[in-house]
């Protein structure tokens, strides 16, 4: 999910079963995800419909993708992940004309994206403490000071968000 006002795009590794049963970014209701991109924003967004949070993040110009196409997995922990085939994270970052920043949730996502991020020049690359509340080894505060460094590469983009 990302349009031409893309400026950080968040990559995290593949989607959990709950999130490929419900056809949607960050499902499962432990993920902290939408709270975390929420603090950067400035925006509740686990209280948003789905479709009402995807609008807001485009609207505040940050990106969501995957750095796994494929892979099997028994389960949804990401150290389960094999057979990976990746997606062409380089080829759609050079899509994106207002790209600044590519945001790595979590170790796997960055182990992953970083071999087709070299490939790029003039970006910078961040690698963010998981949202998966299985990633338990820091608490939510410090996850949420770390997601903050994103708004950094947000803030000359002056949008309105609406409500």
């Amino acid at each position: 999910m990302v349009n031409a006002q893309t400026r950080v795009l968040v990559c995290g590794s593949l989607p959990g079963e709950a999130s490929l049963a419900a056809g949607r970014y960050y499902a499962h209701p432990t993920n902290q995800f939408w709270r975390l991109v929420g603090g950067v924003i400035g925006r509740d967004l686990v209280v948003l419909d789905y479709s009402a949070r995807l609008e807001a993040l485009l609207a505040a110009g940050i990106g969501l993708w995957d750095t796994v196409g494929s892979a099997t997995r028994s389960g949804s922990l990401d150290s389960a992940i094999r057979a990976v085939a990746p997606t062409p994270l380089a080829d759609l970052a050079r899509t994106l004309p207002a790209l600044r920043l590519i945001a790595f949730n979590g170790a796997t996502a960055a182990r992953l994206g970083r071999v087709q991020a070299k490939k790029l020049g003039g970006l910078s690359f961040i690698q963010l403490p998981s949202s998966s509340a299985a990633y338990c080894a820091v608490s939510v505060a410090t996850k949420q000071q770390a997601w903050n460094r994103i708004g950094e590469a947000l803030d000359d983009f002056h949008q309105p968000m609406g409500d």
